[in-house]
């Protein structure tokens, strides 16, 4: 099953994805991972999409669907992927739907993270994450930052700037920008979407994840 997380920062899409992508026993991958893996490769893709970090310049959405399609078809991925931030725009949804369809795949399902605003400036604004591995950490009192992260490496605990409530609001306003058209295309090309409620414990969003992709909650 080919699945698309969608969702705004700080709604938790991304341990959600890793919960889903062990239950139905698939990869997890973004954007990220998949051009980086490329540009450490040196495979063609990879080396023209470090010609563009080398200057610093975005990758283009052709190249970045070329990326995904070359991972996709990959044998790693012959039972489906959990794609999270892949897309992000109209036209990344769209050049998704053509990889697949020239893979002669399907889209399985297009999960929506639907959390307010509010929620999650004060979420995102009580995060800090390890300055080593990223990992993040919610709820930390101001006294613990600089403690240090249990993952090796040990890195320290700090507070990055994006996650200041007016940085978070920007974000916030340039995501749904960006995703309301996003939402607007699925719906109007009868896409596999279904939007769930980001707002609980984790185990309550992991619920009815699981429960919009027909998997029992113990999976």
């Amino acid at each position: 099953m080919i699945v698309v997380l969608l969702g705004p920062p700080g709604c938790g899409k991304g341990t959600q994805g890793e919960r889903l992508a062990a239950a139905l026993k698939v990869p997890k991958i973004s954007t990220g991972d998949v051009i980086r893996a490329a540009i450490k490769a040196g495979t063609p893709l990879g080396l023209k999409a470090k010609s563009y970090y080398d200057r610093g310049d975005l990758v283009p959405d052709a190249l970045i669907m070329d990326i995904i399609r070359e991972t996709l078809a990959a044998p790693e991925q012959a039972r489906g992927a959990i794609l999270d931030g892949v897309v992000r725009t109209v036209p990344q949804a769209e050049g998704l739907a053509e990889v697949l369809t020239g893979l002669g795949r399907s889209l399985g399902l297009v999960l929506m993270f639907q959390i307010a605003d509010e929620q999650l400036v004060g979420r995102l604004s009580s995060r800090v994450v390890c300055e080593a591995c990223q990992s993040p950490f919610s709820g930390r009192n101001p006294g613990e930052l600089h403690a240090e992260c249990l993952k090796e490496p040990k890195g320290h605990l700090v507070r990055r700037k994006d996650d200041e409530p007016d940085a978070i609001r920007n974000r916030l306003t340039v995501y749904h920008a960006q995703t309301a058209p996003v939402l607007a295309w699925y719906r109007a090309n009868k896409g596999p979407l279904t939007e769930i409620d980001a707002l609980g414990t984790m185990d309550d969003v992991t619920g009815r994840m699981m429960r919009a992709a027909g998997l029992a909650r113990s999976a």
